[in-house]
C-alpha cells in the first residue's frame, strides 16, 4: 500500500481497531514471542514493541484483512532485527553479580550441581523446547507459525515475506531437522524410530 493510498483513521477509529482487532491476539503474540526468545522478559518487551509499532503504523493496516497475521509479521520483523543486533554484540556477563551470588549464604551448592534433576518431570517438554530452540531462527519460526499457531501457507508467506514454495520447503526441512534432533531422545526413552525398523 503506497503512502497516498493509506487510509487516515481518526483517533476514535484507531482506538477501535487497536482494541477490537489487535488486542484480542495479545496472548498468541506473547506465546509466539516466548517461543522465539525463550525468555519471559524478552517476550514481553517484544510484544510491547510490536503493539507500539502496530499503533504507530495503524494507517497501513487495511481493515477486513487478517489482523493476527499483520501483527505476527511486525513481531517477527522486530525479533529478527533485535536478534541480528544481539548476534553482533559479544556476550556480556556481570562477574560482580555472579561473584556476589556465589559468595552469599543463600547458595545451595548441592542444588546447583545438577540442573536437570529438578526438571525430570517435565523432560519431554524440555527436550522438545531445547530441540526447537536449537534450530536456526528461520526454521524455528516456520514450525511455530504452522504447527503451534496454525497459520496457512499463504498467511505464513505474507508474515515472512517469502514465496509459498519457500514456506513449504522451509517447513519440510525444519520438521526433518526437529525430527532428527529428537530421534536420539526417543530412542533413549525406548521408542522405535525409523532407523531401527
Amino acid at each position: 500500500m503506497s503512502e497516498s493510498q493509506r487510509r487516515k483513521y481518526t483517533q476514535e477509529e484507531k482506538n477501535r481497531i487497536f482494541d477490537g482487532e489487535f488486542m484480542p491476539h495479545i496472548d498468541s503474540m506473547y506465546n509466539f514471542a516466548y517461543r522465539l526468545t525463550f525468555d519471559e522478559d524478552d517476550a514481553k518487551d517484544l510484544v510491547q514493541d510490536t503493539y507500539l509499532k502496530a499503533y504507530r503504523f495503524i494507517n497501513s493496516f487495511e481493515q477486513g484483512t487478517n489482523a493476527k497475521a499483520w501483527l505476527f509479521r511486525i513481531l517477527k520483523n522486530s525479533f529478527i532485527n533485535e536478534y541480528r543486533k544481539k548476534s553482533k554484540q559479544p556476550a556480556k556477563v556481570d562477574y560482580q553479580e555472579v561473584e556476589t551470588y556465589y559468595n552469599s549464604d543463600d547458595v545451595d551448592f548441592q542444588g546447583t550441581t545438577d540442573l536437570r534433576a529438578e526438571s525430570v518431570k517435565d523432560m519431554l517438554g524440555d527436550e522438545i523446547s531445547n530441540a526447537l530452540n536449537a534450530l536456526a531462527v528461520d526454521f524455528r519460526t516456520v514450525i511455530i507459525l504452522a504447527d503451534l499457531e496454525g497459520f496457512t501457507y499463504e498467511e505464513m508467506a505474507k508474515i515472512l515475506d517469502i514465496p509459498i514454495g519457500t514456506v513449504r520447503s522451509r517447513l519440510h526441512r525444519a520438521r526433518n531437522l526437529l525430527k532428527d534432533k529428537l530421534r536420539g531422545y526417543a530412542q533413549s526413552m525406548g521408542y522405535k524410530t525409523d532407523e531401527e525398523e
